[in-house]
């Protein structure tokens, strides 16, 4: 089994670029399930034949699809294993994510004593009184307060 590389900045940028556009994620969709020429492609879309063949373009170039010659059609099938390293590239992705949610969750899980303000004694002369921060000083103070 030959080991895959992981794909460049280039080519990630490539495929969400392709994958980006509804069209084009339709037809990676419709050409998993076999090959299809590009007639029988655009027959199904409210655009120009040139249209879908500039979008069979875009994702040939992300190498999410393979185009091959046979006789004067032109057949399209999506390539399995170009959509296996983007997916693994979205898996790791996700996985970042979830252990950055669980980091803020297990921050959001310590008590709050430790994040309650302490109370300060006042500054009022001949008081010995405490008071606690005033909470409507600062940039969120609205007028009127």
């Amino acid at each position: 089994m030959v080991a895959q590389q992981e794909l460049t900045d280039a080519e990630i940028d490539r495929v969400f670029h392709a994958l980006a556009d509804a069209t084009r994620r339709d037809i990676v969709r419709r050409t998993i399930a076999g090959e299809l020429s590009i007639s029988s492609l655009a027959a199904d879309y409210d655009m120009s034949f040139a249209a879908v063949q500039k979008h069979v373009t875009v994702l040939e170039s992300a190498r999410l699809i393979v185009k091959r010659a046979e006789g004067r059609e032109r057949l399209v099938r999506a390539d399995p294993a170009m959509i296996a390293r983007a997916r693994i590239l979205l898996a790791r992705f996700e996985d970042m994510w979830r252990a950055r949610i669980d980091r803020l969750d297990a921050l959001l899980a310590e008590p709050e004593t430790a994040s309650m303000p302490a109370e300060r004694p006042s500054t009022t002369e001949g008081s010995s009184t405490t008071e606690r921060p005033s909470t409507t000083e600062g940039p969120f103070t609205t007028e009127g307060e």
